[in-house]
Formats: structure tokens, sequence, C-alpha cells
């Protein structure tokens, strides 16, 4: 069975910057901004363009979901779309056979920005994430954009 989890938010930061610190320098950025989540990304394979596979080590990674492994599908830094696959680790392998996430980011007239979220999964019983389940999902996206936003408010020339 398959699901769709859409999602949006707004940022008072530039799309470019966002851009630039939340997609291009993700991998160096976030395991300074969540240490007590992930204490690094590591390239498998690539360049950090399509194709590339990252590993997230976990700091408590639950020994249920272990590090997670993806593959990014699509980066357009022109429109500012980034799409990747989670291939291992996470819900995969335990709920879902796929899980697919795009990020959008859009200008908005305030000349901040509209981040919208779509996140594609085919479960492995036949049933649909829970609330809950969709919820945590919706939650960590939220955290991790709120901590580069801070990062960014807090730094008014970083990824200028």
């Amino acid at each position: 069975m398959s699901g769709t989890i859409v999602d949006e938010y707004t940022s008072p930061i530039s799309v470019e910057r966002l851009w630039r610190a939340g997609i291009c320098d993700f991998k160096n950025l976030m395991p300074k901004l969540l240490p007590q989540v992930l204490s690094s990304i590591e390239f498998l394979g690539g360049d950090g363009g399509v194709g590339t596979i990252q590993q997230y080590k976990l700091i408590k990674a639950d020994e249920q979901f272990g590090d997670v492994k993806d593959r990014i599908e699509v980066i357009d830094h022109k429109n500012h779309i980034f799409k990747y696959s989670v291939i291992e680790g996470g819900l995969v392998g335990l709920k879902l056979k796929s899980f697919v996430a795009e990020i959008t980011l859009n200008s908005t007239r305030e000349e901040g920005c509209l981040a919208k979220v779509k996140i594609e999964y085919e479960s492995l019983e036949g049933s649909l994430l829970s609330e809950e389940e969709i919820t945590r999902i919706k939650d960590g996206t939220l955290a991790i954009m709120k901590a580069i936003e801070g990062y960014l408010l807090a730094n008014p020339d970083a990824y200028a």
C-alpha cells in the first residue's frame, strides 16, 4: 500500500541561504547543529551530486532503526528541488519498502522561503503509517528546518 505525507514550512530566511546551508552543506552543518542526534554524515559513494549515497551516523541509533543510508535522486540548484530515497535504515525494511522525499524551496513575497516537503512511501505490511508515525516524521523535518533557520538568524553572514 502506498502513502503520501505533505507538509509546508515558512521561514524568514531567503531561498538561496536556506538552500546553501540546508541542502548544499547539510553534510557538514547538521552534525554541528544537532550533535545530540547526529554524529556525522559520510559519503559512501559520489561527490554530493545525483547518485551520491550518504550514511547518517546517529548518536543513539535505535537498535531497531540503526543508521540511515540514502541516495540523492535530484539536486536542482536552479529550481531549488532536492529529492532523495532512503535505501537502508529508518522505517525502510521494518515497515516500509520505500521512502522517497522531495523538498522544494520557493521564495515568498516577504523575501523569505516556503519549504514544501512531499514524502511518498510504500508499506511492507499493506497498511499506511499511523498518525503517530507521520507526526514523528513531520516533527523531525520541522526540527531540522528550525535548527538551520535558528543558525542562519543568529549568523546573518553565514551562507550569504
